[in-house]
Parts: C-alpha cells; structure tokens; sequence
C-alpha cells in the first residue's frame, strides 16, 4: 500500500493545479500563445549562447573570462538539472492532468522538476548584472516571459519554475564568489 501525503501537501497540490490550469487557460489568446512560445524556444538555447559568445566584445579585456566563467557555470548547472530531473520524475501538467492542460508544445520528456529553462534565465540575468547591468533591460523581462512561458504552455508547475530559480540563483552565486 502507498503511503498517504499529509493533507496539507494534498491541498498544495490542488492549488498548485488550480493556478496551472487558470495560467495555460490565458494560452487560448494566439497573441500571448505566439508571445509564450516565441519565450520558450528562445530560452530555449539561442539567446544563452549568444551572451556568452558576446562576453569578449562586451568586456575587453576581461570577456574571455568571462565567457570561460558562464560557460562553466552552465554546464555544472545543467549537470545538477539533468541529475535531479532523472532522479525526482515529476512528470509534467499536462501528462499528469491529460487532456485538461492541453500542451502546444513539445517536450523533450516526460519530467518537469525542476524547470531548466528557469534555472539558465534566472542564473544568467545574475551573472549578467554583476558584468553588465545594462543588458538587463532586455534580459530581465525576457527571462521572466520564459519562466511564465513554461506554466502557460503546460510544461511545468509553478514549483518547478521557482525551483529551477533557486537553482539558477545558487550557481549564479557560487560562480559570482569563485571568480567575481
């Protein structure tokens, strides 16, 4: 027999549920569905690599340090990830919750803990306003449409998103303390 989740959890879960399903709701409107999935394919990679190769012209003489240190910091970052996806198999709202949450985009598994996209917006908006704060008018609201984007498509609940910026936040300042 399974054990039983203490009430309390039971109820987080329904409410957790609850602001999942009213967030991928909003999903019906094709300006904001175009907006969310635009959002997730750029988080997707794109606008990450394109930062860290942009670190040499943006900070001469120290760019290529700085490029070495994002680099690094994303590869031990996804290390984690991968390892705690695999390890924890939450799977995602709209697998759990079939049919309910229609999904409109594809995912490249089944888990959703803890939310990548998130971890790699959150851990490279900090990196970038300790070497460059005046990218963060670009970067900032981007990384916050890639964390809404990925509760509005389905593909994760809000705990994997703030445990995905917790991730990004403790990498960010780890690598922050090692290098500066």
């Amino acid at each position: 027999m399974k054990p039983r989740a203490p009430a309390v959890f039971d109820r987080l879960d329904l409410l957790e549920w609850q602001l999942c399903q009213r967030m991928a709701g909003l999903s019906v409107h094709r300006r904001w569905l175009s907006t969310l999935r635009l959002a997730s394919k750029l988080g997707d990679w794109p606008v990450w690599v394109a930062l860290i190769a942009l670190q040499p012209l943006l900070h001469e003489p120290h760019g290529w340090v700085y490029l070495l240190q994002y680099s690094v910091t994303a590869l031990l970052a996804v290390g984690v990830y991968r390892l705690l996806k695999t390890r924890l198999c939450r799977e995602r709202p709209f697998i759990t919750f079939d049919g309910t949450i229609a999904c409109t985009e594809p995912a490249r598994d089944r888990y959703s803990f803890p939310s990548g996209h998130t971890m790699h917006a959150v851990m490279f908006c900090l990196l970038t306003a300790s070497h460059s704060p005046w990218v963060l008018i670009l970067l900032a609201p981007l990384s916050l449409l890639i964390a809404i984007s990925r509760v509005g498509l389905g593909l994760h609940y809000f705990s994997d998103v703030i445990a995905g910026a917790l991730i990004g936040i403790t990498f960010a300042w780890a690598s922050l303390q090692l290098v500066g």
